[in-house]
């Protein structure tokens, strides 16, 4: 396992376009996503610790904006590599109903947007406003790894900032966790 940490990119870069498969079979596209106010994209996987420790949060920031149409979208990042069977679509399948997800779970089967976005690590957190703009590129909270220990909900923070149309400071953590896993 490498420890990475995300790429600093320029805010107010717009959303990539990109259709990809979801757990459910359906393509979904940013289209899909075009009521949103604000779209958290969170390159992830199944098998890093890193976002093992944080998936419920996920689960849990979904849930409290889902009715401020903020939407969360997960993008299984390490998909197309054979050697972490973890990561295979069947098990993103058997993960989504396990964990009771209630944001769209999607497949980057040969990478190419986990490319185009500059992901990094898993997990990876972009979000965007109503425009599309990415506004947050950073880290959920401060203690990925002990949620009793977080003191700064700073994702939470960022879409709260962004729902009332402000820019949120640039001044952001990086995400860290492991290494996207690149099919060469």
């Amino acid at each position: 396992m490498t420890l990475l940490e995300s790429l600093k990119i320029s805010m107010d870069e717009p959303a990539k376009a990109f259709a990809l498969k979801g757990v459910d079979e359906k393509i979904y596209t940013l289209e899909n996503f075009k009521e949103a106010k604000v779209l958290v994209l969170i390159f992830m996987c199944n098998h890093c610790p890193y976002v093992k420790a944080v998936w419920q949060r996920l689960i849990d920031l979904q849930e409290r904006f889902e009715a401020r149409d903020v939407r969360f979208v997960g993008i299984n990042a390490n998909a197309a590599n054979a050697n972490y069977e973890d990561d295979s679509f069947e098990n993103m399948q058997k993960e989504f109903v396990e964990r009771k997800m209630n944001f769209s779970y999607l497949i980057d089967a040969d990478q190419k947007v986990s490319r185009e976005y500059e992901a990094q690590c898993t997990p990876d957190v972009f979000a965007y406003d109503e425009q599309r703009k990415l506004a947050y590129h950073g880290r959920i909270d401060d203690s990925w790894k002990d949620e009793s220990k977080v003191t700064k909900q700073e994702l939470a923070e960022a879409i709260e900032v962004i729902l009332r149309g402000e820019k949120v400071s640039e001044l952001q953590h990086p995400s860290m966790g492991c290494s996207i896993k690149w099919v060469a």
